[in-house]
Parts: structure tokens; C-alpha cells; sequence
């Protein structure tokens, strides 16, 4: 999960953020390369919103399914997942190679692409993109909401009956864990509201309205459309630093990570003083 959204920052914001803002004529902005290019950029950005619920869901079945958390929870299933849902992503995508048209030609070298007129005005092309928009943004975001409700609603449920047993026997350590972790499930389903409905609604107001997203930058429509790629481009790396930061053990592993960098680097000087 942390690994596609690195991919997600290095093709959304250093390439296309920033490198082709800066290098116009980049290479892999001439036409032939170009699809290939928002291929990768969609591809990448999907698999991440996928792997993270795929974590979520790891997390309600660890904590509300007991009985499936032993066939399901295991390093064989993680990577069964992992790779089914990059396949998926893979072939989901495959289209956008045949619904882009190159932008201009200078010097007979055709550069850019945008997409064909029929993209705007076929059926075909109107479903695949609200299927896009439906498996980028809407479907995930209604189901970690509701796995993470249904795993909040365990651990209110279980914290309850735990109290009624033990009592007012002093700090219950089970009980505060269970409260970081009703705390970290809320953070998270929050965060995936603020960040990912600027750009649905803007997507579904554009589409019912056919007010599309023109080359005026400051209309509302597309003033409204950045604003909602930004917020999903951060959404990428939110839910995996609330994750992963959250957890023990990461922490762990990344203090080794940097201890093991300062000892690669300060070894040569040691050994050059002695």
C-alpha cells in the first residue's frame, strides 16, 4: 500500500505536477507515449485506493470475524490479493490506450493528447467513464465507511459486555486499545469523506449537467475540478500514514530502517579514522 502510493505521488505530482509543467516537451508527453503515460498515472492511483480498502478489510475481518481471520489473515491470502487487485487495475484501464487523439503536431512530430470527441458523446464511452469514476471513488468510499462502522459497532459492542464482566477494576489496557482503535477507523473514514467528495460530486455534477471541464481556468467547473485533484492526490498518502504510523511495529521497522542508514553512512568515516 505504501509502495503504490509512492508510484501514485511520483507519476500524479513530481511528473505531471511538476516535471511536465516545467519540460512542456518531455518525451513521454509526445503523442505515441502519452496514453501509456495517463495509463500508468490512473493505473497507479486505482491500485492504491484498492489496496487500502483491501487493508481495511483486512482489519474488520482481524477484529470482527474471528473464525475467517484464521484462513483468512496469512501472508498466502496478502499475496493472492495483492496481485489480483494489480491485475484488475491493470485490465480495468486498458481502454484509455483508444480514447485519446493527439493535441498538435509541430515539426511533423505530433505531441500531448486529449480525448477523442466520441469519449464525450458515445454511450459506450460515457458508461466506461462513469464505471471509472464509480470503482475510483464512489465504491470505495461507501464500502470503508461501512466496514469501518461495522468494526467500530464490534468494539463498542464487545467494550461493553467487557466492562459489564470486569467491572470497575482499575485501568483496563484492552479498553483503551480498543478506543485508539475506534478513534483511528473514525480518522480514517473522515479523512476519505473530506478528501475524495470534492471530486466525485465535481465528476457527477459535470457529467449530469454536461458542463465538462473546459480550458478556462477560471471557471467553476474547473476551478472546482483541481481543487478535487489535489484533495485526491493528497488522499493517496493520507490513509497509509494514519495506518501505518498508527502501528508498533512500523514505527519500529522505520527506526532499524534509519538506524541501519546512519550506520551505512557514518562506517566509512570510522574506518577512515582508524
Amino acid at each position: 500500500m505504501a509502495m503504490s502510493d509512492l508510484l501514485v505521488i511520483f507519476f500524479q505530482v513530481l511528473l505531471q505536477g511538476i516535471y511536465v509543467y516545467y519540460n512542456p516537451n518531455a518525451f513521454f508527453i509526445r503523442s505515441t507515449v502519452c496514453p501509456s503515460y495517463v495509463y500508468l498515472r490512473i493505473l497507479t492511483l486505482d491500485y492504491s485506493v484498492w489496496l487500502t480498502l483491501s487493508f481495511t478489510f483486512d482489519r474488520f475481518v482481524s477484529i470482527c470475524c474471528p473464525k475467517l481471520r484464521l484462513t483468512y489473515c496469512t501472508d498466502k491470502t496478502a499475496a493472492v490479493v495483492i496481485v489480483s487487485l494489480c491485475a484488475l487495475s491493470c485490465l480495468k484501464y486498458i481502454p484509455f490506450y483508444f480514447m485519446y487523439e493527439p493535441r498538435f503536431t509541430m515539426d511533423n512530430v505530433n505531441w500531448g493528447c486529449r480525448p477523442k470527441p466520441a469519449y464525450f458523446t458515445s454511450i459506450g464511452w460515457v458508461i466506461f467513464s462513469w464505471m471509472c469514476n464509480i470503482s475510483l471513488s464512489l465504491l470505495p468510499f461507501v464500502l470503508i465507511l461501512l466496514l469501518n462502522g461495522l468494526t467500530v459497532n464490534n468494539i463498542i459492542a464487545a467494550s461493553r459486555v467487557r466492562r459489564r464482566l470486569k467491572g470497575h477494576d482499575g485501568k483496563d489496557t484492552e479498553s483503551e486499545n480498543r478506543r485508539k482503535s475506534i478513534v483511528l477507523l473514525f480518522t480514517v473514514s473522515g479523512t476519505s469523506i473530506l478528501l475524495w467528495t470534492t471530486g466525485a460530486v465535481t465528476f457527477i455534477c459535470t457529467r449530469i449537467t454536461i458542463n465538462f471541464v473546459g480550458s478556462d481556468l477560471t471557471s467553476p467547473s474547473n476551478i472546482a475540478n483541481e481543487v478535487g485533484v489535489l484533495l485526491i492526490r493528497v488522499s493517496s498518502c493520507a490513509n497509509t500514514c494514519i495506518y501505518a504510523m498508527t502501528q508498533s511495529k512500523f514505527r519500529q521497522e522505520l527506526k532499524n530502517g534509519m538506524k541501519s542508514l546512519i550506520h551505512f553512512f557514518t562506517k566509512p568515516t570510522k574506518r577512515t579514522r582508524q
